[in-house]
């Protein structure tokens, strides 16, 4: 696996999206083919418990259309789904999101969102399939939810950052009381993004990409 520099690349500064407005890398004329110069190509899970950014992630910085498997919440679902603190969310990923973003040096890395609901849990192994690591979505208004998607990833030997994703009404903590609440491992990178910012986002998965090549070199070559 190829190094990245720790920066992203420069863009114009845009407006945080609202709703389903939220502009792809694709719309903004991306080309959809691989770039020649592209030498590593990554598989990378986005994770993380119901409603906290994960579509919206993927969708802020693929420069491919992303491909989404939502479907509208229905009454059925609501009773077994926990909605706090999601109350306006509409829809429910079903199965996979899937993005494709080219970082410098060559990197590709492929998107596969995952739900994050627990009765999705059978998918799981199929999606993590041949995947290097797991950048973790975390909304600090509900830190409880997402205990059961980090041991998850635990499980299943995934090298991981966390991302915690900042929602207008979320509150503030110091970075030692959060990871002491998530019980994160002393190397585990965590860092903070807006889901619906494409650099933003990138930032931080490069965190987890410097993160995979710090523990495994041998792929950086």
């Amino acid at each position: 696996m190829a190094s990245a520099p720790s920066s992203t690349p420069s863009t114009p500064p845009r407006t945080p999206p609202q709703g389903d407005e939220t502009p792809t890398a694709a719309s903004r004329g991306t080309p959809v083919h691989l770039p020649d110069t592209a030498r590593a190509l990554v598989k990378i899970l986005v994770a993380g418990p119901f409603g906290v950014g994960k579509t919206t992630l993927i969708d802020s910085v693929s420069e491919i259309q992303p491909l989404h498997t939502e479907e509208p919440l229905s009454e059925a679902s609501a009773r077994v789904d926990d909605l706090a603190g999601v109350r306006d969310k509409a829809t429910t990923t079903v199965a996979i999101d899937f993005g494709r973003i080219s970082l410098p040096g060559g990197v590709v890395l492929y998107l596969f969102g995952t739900p994050g609901q627990e009765r999705f849990r059978s998918l799981w192994d199929d999606i993590a399939y041949g995947a290097l690591g797991a950048l973790v979505l975390v909304d600090s208004r509900r830190l409880d939810a997402s205990f059961d998607v980090l041991g998850l990833v635990e499980e299943s030997g995934l090298p991981y950052a966390v991302a915690l994703n900042a929602f207008p009404d979320a509150p503030r903590h110091g970075e030692e009381r959060l990871r002491r609440a998530l019980d994160l491992e002393a190397d585990t990178p965590m860092v903070t993004c807006d889901a619906r910012d494409a650099n933003s986002s990138i930032d931080a998965l490069l965190a987890l990409v410097d993160h995979l090549i710090a523990r495994d070199p041998a792929e950086a070559r």
